[in-house]
C-alpha cells in the first residue's frame, strides 16, 4: 500500500513542481510583487487544484472526459486567458526602463490574484488529467476510501507546499534583485511559457 502510495506522492512532485503555466505565474509575480500577492495567487491554483483532485477521486472525471464539449470549452477559455498574460508579460518586457513596475489598484486586490490562479487553473483541462493518472497510477480502480483519502489529502498538501513555496522562495530580497536586474528577460520568457501553453490549448488535440 505504501510503496504505492509513495509512487503517487512522488509523480505529484514533479508533476506540480515542475515549470508550467501556473508555477512561472507566481514566480513572475512573486518577484514583481512581492509575496502577498504572489500567495494570493497559490492560493487560487491550490483551490482549483483541490477542485480538481476531488472530482478525480469521486469518479465525476469519467463524465467530464466524457463529454468532450466541456473539456473544449474548457481549453478554448485557458488558452485565451493564457495568450492574454502572453500579451502582458511581453508587453512589460518591451519596456526599456529597469526600475521595478508600479502596482496598479486592480494588482494590489489579493481578491483578485486569487482569482487570477483559479481561472489560471480552472482553463487548463490536462490539470484534471493528471490527477486521474496520478489515482490510478498507484490507488487503482478498486482502492479503499481511506487509501484514496490518504492518496488525495497528502498530494493537496504537497501542493501546497510547493505553490506557497515558490511564493515565498521567490518574494526574497535576492530574487527581487534579480529580477530587478533581468526583468525583460524574465517576462520575455514568461511571455513564451505562457504564449506557449495558450496555443498548445486553443490548438492541440
Amino acid at each position: 500500500m505504501w510503496n504505492d502510495l509513495f509512487l503517487v506522492y512522488g509523480a505529484y512532485i514533479l508533476t506540480a513542481g515542475s515549470p508550467g503555466p501556473s508555477t512561472m505565474g507566481i514566480m513572475g509575480i512573486a518577484m514583481r510583487h512581492g509575496r502577498r500577492p504572489s500567495a494570493a495567487m497559490a492560493a487560487g491554483v491550490v483551490t482549483m487544484s483541490f477542485a480538481w483532485g476531488l472530482i478525480a477521486v469521486t469518479g465525476l472525471a469519467a463524465l467530464v472526459i466524457r463529454y468532450a464539449q466541456a473539456l473544449a470549452i474548457l481549453k478554448f477559455a485557458g488558452g485565451l486567458y493564457l495568450l492574454w498574460l502572453a500579451f502582458k508579460s511581453a508587453r512589460s518586457a518591451m519596456q526599456t526602463d529597469a526600475a521595478p513596475l508600479v502596482i496598479s489598484a486592480g494588482e494590489e486586490n489579493l481578491g483578485a490574484m486569487y482569482r487570477r490562479g483559479v481561472l489560471m487553473h480552472v482553463g487548463n483541462p490536462k490539470a484534471i488529467l493528471s490527477w486521474v493518472a496520478l489515482m490510478s497510477l498507484g490507488v487503482g480502480a478498486h482502492a479503499s476510501t481511506e487509501r484514496l483519502a490518504l492518496a488525495f489529502g497528502c498530494c493537496v498538501l504537497l501542493g501546497g507546499l510547493i505553490f506557497f513555496g515558490y511564493a515565498v522562495l521567490f518574494s526574497t530580497a535576492p530574487m527581487v534583485k534579480g529580477y530587478a536586474r533581468a526583468r525583460r528577460w524574465i517576462d520575455g520568457t514568461l511571455s513564451i511559457v505562457f504564449a506557449g501553453a495558450g496555443t498548445r490549448l486553443l490548438f492541440g488535440r
